[in-house]
């Protein structure tokens, strides 16, 4: 596993807010506050100690204003981006003489605002949106047409999930909501007609404080002051779980805010079964890798019981975990690489690469060697409801005791496969699991281009941010060579953390200045869509420095 920040030009040093791979080959696609998307080759270097080697192919100019969100269809035939204004746009491959080049197929309106998140349906037909006009829309993408709005949220919608089995929606909002809908046709003339309704509301969850104590409710979300654009929510490629960023929760009325993502069972929608803390910094991104892998077998504290191991990727503000459903442990993570917050993630179709991209105007690239994450595992393409065969356990765990950083997994009874993933079971606690780690060693950094990756399975969940420089850089002071010089990435430090062992928790978890939000979407008053548009842009163009604290965060159990 070898990774860094690529020293690139990628968008004339702007920030860049989105990327995706093309679904069918290693073409990176990125887009930012340049306006453009921009077309990217990347390829092994052959080196084991160099970074992948990104070629420049070309750029598909029309937005005219910062794109937001870029996603190709699942068939890789069509690019959907949404920028500020509310401008959604449909790219289609065109096959030529000379080569293959993309062309506007459709502009789709009804946003006013900008559009800040995108997802397929599976086949390809349909598209929802998320925007900060507050709403979601679901389109017919052959026809252009909008099918369905979803204005049910109170503020900005900055990330949408689409089931790839096709039965739910789900969007996040910085109204501290996650609501997912269910899919309800309707039949007019005969005719059926795609409708979704709201089903869950998920915005606070109850825990009481102490024994024979009355409970207390807090927010389960962020509200508008994360500062970040983006909630990027995804199910898992087989619709057994949903994973959404932007958590945050109290254990009691005096303690900090604890920064997580949740998992929640397609079981039971209306509530966390899974939460995993994730040091100091905001979760905003989640991404799954498209190919499951085969057991490994190793570890039976796993929360998932599933044929195959799925990996996900989740981004805090400036770092980046990589888990996978048979350990609580993180595979790796990756600090250090950002001077501003991350801003996306994708995985190639091959699980061969990992990207994500950042407002400071550059991206970072993570290659897996073969066979570094598992063995593919040999799924059906055509999964529905009835092919799937996965149970999400949860077990009951207590508070971990001070001095100690241990597994926060107790022993669960074994449940047996249902048939379907809505039979999906949840043990009867209504005890929230934490993903913990077996060891807590520290990540630290001297360079945000000095990346520390920590593999294997002995990574500590309760990991803290690291020391910056002595003196803040900022994104101006980063030096850029140039297309040519796109092979260039500083050193990087590789330790494996084997045999280490368990240490105390830091007994000072207090949040520094440096950690309390930098940046409101809140402060953007409400006027025309032009205006919104570039205060949006102004804000987005602005790096965002994190100066990390030395905290570790224990995780902990909690009763929703």
């Amino acid at each position: 596993m070898k990774g860094g920040t690529v020293q690139i030009n990628w968008h004339e040093s702007k920030p860049v807010l989105t990327l995706d791979f093309h679904p069918l080959s290693a073409t990176l696609a990125t887009a930012g506050a340049d306006f453009d998307i921009k077309l990217w080759s990347i390829k092994p270097s052959g080196s084991p100690k160099k970074l992948p080697v990104v070629t420049y192919l070309n750029s598909l100019s029309y937005h005219s204003s910062a794109v937001n969100v870029i996603r190709f269809s699942p068939s890789g035939e069509l690019l959907a981006s949404g920028s500020d204004g509310g401008e959604l746009l449909i790219w289609k491959l065109h096959s030529m003489d000379t080569g293959q080049t993309w062309k506007v197929l459709k502009m789709l309106r009804s946003h006013i605002k900008d559009i800040m998140d995108l997802e397929w349906s599976t086949d390809g037909a349909y598209l929802i949106s998320g925007s900060v006009d507050n709403s979601c829309i679901i389109w017919d993408v052959n026809k252009g047409t909008n099918l369905q709005t979803l204005d049910t949220h109170a503020h900005y919608v900055q990330g949408v999930a689409w089931d790839p089995l096709g039965k739910y929606v789900a969007s996040l909002s910085s109204d501290r909501t996650c609501r997912v809908y269910i899919s309800k046709p309707l039949k007019s003339k005969g005719v059926e007609r795609i409708n979704y309704a709201c089903k869950h509301v998920i915005s606070k969850a109850e825990q009481p404080l102490l024994k024979n104590s009355k409970s207390t409710k807090y927010h389960l979300f962020h509200d508008e002051t994360l500062p970040s654009f983006f909630r990027r929510l995804s199910w898992s490629p087989d619709g057994s779980f949903l994973l959404v960023p932007a958590g945050s929760y109290k254990i009691g009325t005096a303690s900090e805010s604890v920064n997580a993502a949740y998992i929640f069972s397609r079981k039971d929608l209306s509530r966390p079964a899974i939460q995993i803390p994730c040091a100091s910094k905001a979760v905003v991104a989640v991404r799954f890798c498209p190919i499951f892998f085969n057991l490994k077998g190793t570890n039976s504290d796993g929360l998932f019981k599933l044929p195959y191991r799925i990996v996900f990727a989740v981004a805090t503000l400036n770092s980046l975990y990589i888990y996978d459903t048979e350990s609580t442990s993180p595979i790796a993570v990756f600090a250090g690489l950002h001077y501003a917050p991350v801003t996306d993630i994708t995985w190639s179709p091959d699980a061969h690469y990992l990207a994500f991209s950042s407002q400071d105007g550059f991206c970072s690239l993570v290659e897996f060697e073969d066979g570094e994450l598992g063995s593919p595992y040999c799924v059906p393409r055509n999964v529905s409801d009835k092919d799937c065969q996965s149970t999400l356990q949860t077990a009951n765990v207590h508070a971990l005791p001070t001095g100690s950083v241990g597994a926060a997994v107790a022993e669960s009874k074994k449940l047996e496969p249902e048939e379907k993933v809505d039979d999906m079971d949840i043990e009867a606690s209504r005890n929230i699991v934490a993903f913990a780690s077996d060891s807590s060693k520290t990540i630290t950094q001297d360079n945000p281009n000095d990346m520390i990756i920590k593999p294997t399975g002995n990574v500590s969940g309760d990991i803290a941010d690291s020391r910056k420089n002595e003196a803040e850089h900022k994104t101006d002071d980063m030096v850029i060579e140039g297309v040519e010089a796109e092979h260039k990435t500083d050193d990087m430090v590789i330790e494996v953390a084997a045999d280490s062992k368990k240490q105390p928790p830091n007994p000072d978890g207090k949040q520094s200045e440096a950690d309390k939000p930098q940046s409101s979407l809140n402060d953007i008053k409400p006027g025309s869509a032009e205006k919104t548009g570039n205060q949006l842009s102004s804000l987005k163009s602005t790096p965002v420095s994190n100066k990390p604290a030395r905290k570790r965060i224990t995780p902990i159990a909690i009763n929703p």
